[in-house]
This record gives C-alpha cells, sequence and structure tokens, in this order.
C-alpha cells in the first residue's frame, strides 16, 4: 500500500454540511479517494478546488464563509494527530464570528488568523494567516468552529490594524457591548507589546472612558430604579482643616456610607493601585464610614444584588456609632 491507495471508505454523517465539502488530502483517504483521483479533479475545469496546501473543496464554485474558516483550520490543523488539532480562529475573523458589527463581515476578509502553538509546523498560505502562542487560550466554539476569547482576538486584530478609527472602533465595541472588561483587552495589548504604538494607546484611553462612562450610567440607573436615596455624586471627602481622604463615586452624608465604583487603570500596577484603595478604605472605615465597593463587571451583571448591598449598608447605619464629621467637596 502506498499514498495513493485509498483507505476503505468512512462514513461522512459525524460532519457537518460544511465539513462534507472541505476534506484535507487524509480525510479523502479515508474516504476512499486516492491522491491519483483528487488531483484528477483538481485539474482546471475539474469539479474540486485546492483551496490550500493539502485541503479541497468539493464543488467547482466560489467557497462560502463557513468553508474557508473550516479550510483555514483543517490547514492549520494538517501536521496535527487530528486534522484540526489544536488550531482555533482568531482576529477578525473571530470578532465577527462573536458579533461585533465593527468587524468586517466574513466574505470580505482576504486572510483568516489562526492561532496554533508554537511548535506547529505550518507556515502562512493562501486564505490562511497562522499565529503562534506558547499557550493557547481555552476556546468558544462558535457554529461548530473553534474561536478565541474577545481579549485575544482583538489584541490578534489590532496588531495588523494601522487605522486609529478602525482600532477604536473595535476596543470601544468589546466594552460597550458587554464583550468583555476593559481590564482583560488591556492585559492582552500589553501582553502582545501593542501599547507602545500611539494610536493603541489612544484607543485604550477611550476604551477606559467609555467603560467609566458606562459604569456610571449603571450606577445612578441603580440608584433611581431600586428606589435608594440620592447620594451626592462624584465627591471628595476631606476632614476639616485636614488632609484630603480621597474621592468616593456616592456619599450618603446622612447615613455616612461612601460607593467606589473600581476605578482602577488596568495598566497601573495592579498590586500598588491595589494597595492605595485599601489604605484608603481603611482610613474611612476607621473613621466610622461603611465603604461600598463595586466593579462595572457587577453592576452589568448583577445590578439588583448591589441594589441591595447599598440598601443593607443605609439600614444598617442606625446601628453603628456617629461616624466623624467630613467635609464633603465637589470634584
Amino acid at each position: 500500500m502506498n499514498s495513493n491507495t485509498p483507505l476503505s471508505p468512512r462514513p461522512l454523517r459525524h460532519l457537518s454540511d460544511a465539513q462534507r465539502r472541505v476534506l484535507t488530502l487524509r480525510q479523502l483517504r479515508e474516504h476512499g479517494i486516492s491522491t491519483a483521483d483528487a488531483a484528477e479533479r483538481t485539474r482546471p475545469g475539474g469539479c474540486w478546488q485546492r483551496l490550500l496546501p493539502g485541503v479541497y473543496l468539493l464543488h467547482p464554485g466560489p467557497p462560502t464563509s463557513e468553508e474557508r474558516l473550516h479550510a483555514a483550520l483543517l490547514y492549520a490543523g494538517r501536521h496535527a494527530e487530528a486534522d484540526c488539532g489544536e488550531a482555533m480562529i482568531t482576529g477578525l475573523a473571530a470578532l465577527t464570528l462573536q458579533g461585533f458589527a465593527s468587524a468586517p463581515p466574513l466574505r470580505s476578509l482576504d486572510r483568516i488568523d489562526v492561532l496554533v502553538p508554537r511548535n506547529r509546523r505550518v507556515r502562512s498560505s493562501g486564505l490562511a494567516h497562522i499565529l503562534r502562542t506558547a499557550q493557547l487560550p481555552a476556546p468558544l466554539e462558535i457554529t461548530g468552529v473553534p474561536v478565541v476569547p474577545v481579549p485575544r482576538a482583538l489584541a490578534d486584530a489590532v496588531a495588523q490594524l494601522s487605522d486609529p478609527a478602525a482600532v477604536r472602533r473595535l476596543l470601544t465595541e468589546a466594552v460597550r457591548g458587554g464583550h468583555c472588561e476593559p481590564g482583560a483587552v488591556v492585559r492582552e495589548l500589553n501582553r502582545a507589546r501593542l501599547l507602545s504604538r500611539p494610536h493603541v494607546v489612544d484607543a485604550v484611553d477611550t476604551l477606559l472612558a467609555e467603560s467609566r462612562a458606562l459604569a456610571e450610567g449603571r450606577l445612578y440607573e441603580m440608584v433611581r430604579s431600586y428606589g435608594l436615596p440620592e447620594p451626592v455624586w462624584n465627591v471628595d471627602l476631606r476632614l476639616p482643616g485636614g488632609p484630603l481622604l480621597g474621592g468616593v463615586d456616592a456619599y450618603w452624608p446622612e447615613y455616612s456610607v461612601a460607593l467606589e465604583l473600581d476605578a482602577r487603570t488596568p495598566r497601573q500596577d495592579e498590586n500598588t493601585a491595589w494597595a492605595e484603595g485599601a489604605r484608603k478604605r481603611e482610613h474611612l472605615e476607621g473613621l466610622g464610614i461603611t465603604v461600598v465597593h463595586t466593579t462595572p463587571k457587577k453592576l452589568r451583571e448583577a445590578i439588583e444584588q448591589q441594589a441591595a448591598v447599598v440598601r443593607t449598608a443605609l439600614m444598617a447605619a442606625g446601628d453603628r456609632e456617629p461616624a466623624a464629621y467630613v467635609a464633603v467637596i465637589p470634584r
């Protein structure tokens, strides 16, 4: 038996429609098609096409978007034990699959980014653009296609974009659409060494401002929708004649309850930022002020629970020792 000898045919029932139309040479042989037969069918005017080295489209017309995705995955995984192995879609194609309106349609992409392990022996070819990583993320499955999470897909897309407006649109949509937290995006951009590019830094500043504005909007909504007393918003607290205690996002003077929205900049050293915040909270609580801490994610995913936390803190005010008087200064 040689490489041209077809194996005993195997059924195609386990494959999707697109997977049945896009097969590797090895899969063709498993289904009874020899190398010579495949070559004959892909001659000019033939009924098949070779989309990528070792990857065949089993009809003569243009490939669909789904067929192109499967072809890129099969090509990237063709040296693995399984045909797709650990290959997964990333970059703009991954963002399109995850519903980004600011990402281009799949059919308009000249190439599809595929993430593979660093030691995978495969090079970019045709529509398949190979990216490597030392550690693959856990993939999502969308319409049967393995796709990297949004933060990694954003970093891989941004690395290849020079248009500041396009970068800004993608990063802003990631936060506005609730696809991921800004901290996760910035960490991936930093890992990819993209924060040295001025247009990326500008887009990150827009991203952080967008995240902050959305979180503040949800905070206002929480107070008004869940019947909480109206606080004073965005104020600094100071001991009379003494030092500034720090800023809080909401303060209920009659209850001595402050609310802090975690606004740490992901580009800051996280340990330093956490220590500074902890010192401020400890100081305020030492003066008898209850500090409620929340995050944009909690306000987005569990706003009712956050309202209950604030209400509990306000109701408990009567059971506490009176707090020290602090001056409230608008920011």
